[in-house]
């Protein structure tokens, strides 16, 4: 089973959408769950996951971060490959941070252990979460699926 958290339901939606999942947000291999944003509702709802999960299976926090201009809007950044600061509220100063999410450090508590944990985050914007909508979010999310699902292929040649 392969256990994605999001954030934000507009998020989650994208994944919804994508494997034309029902109501309950899960088929046979996929479960989407809603943490709510921040690191404490991301630690507590990763937690409850983890306690749920068989050896085998893989969790995801999947959602969007705010990055500078040298990230692309839309790009898919792998938090194994790239420092994310996770901040308690969203943040409009350009200059501080490189990438910048909400939740990941309550993830990473919660899935400390835990070998097939991922994060993959989309960037949304460069410091201006004013602008961001739920439906551009949910577009965004939804068109790094693809690519989230190659790179989790690569990790498990692994």
């Amino acid at each position: 089973m392969i256990y994605i958290i999001c954030a934000l339901k507009c998020e989650a939606q994208a994944f919804v959408d994508k494997y034309k999942l029902d109501k309950s947000k899960k088929n046979e291999t996929v479960t989407i769950v809603v943490s709510g944003v921040g690191k404490q509702n991301m630690q507590d709802v990763a937690s409850r996951v983890v306690s749920e999960m068989q050896n085998d299976d893989t969790i995801l926090n999947v959602g969007i971060c705010a990055g500078d201009e040298s990230f692309k809007i839309g790009e898919l950044v792998d938090a194994s490959k790239h420092k994310l600061t996770c901040l308690d509220n969203e943040i409009s100063q350009r200059g501080i941070y490189t990438l910048v999410d909400m939740e990941s450090d309550g993830f990473l508590q919660a899935t400390k252990g835990i070998k097939n944990s991922y994060i993959f985050k989309i960037v949304s914007d460069h410091f201006e979460p004013q602008n961001i909508t739920k439906e551009f979010a949910k577009s965004l999310v939804f068109n790094a699926i693809d690519d989230i699902n190659r790179l989790l292929k690569q990790k498990a040649k692994k």
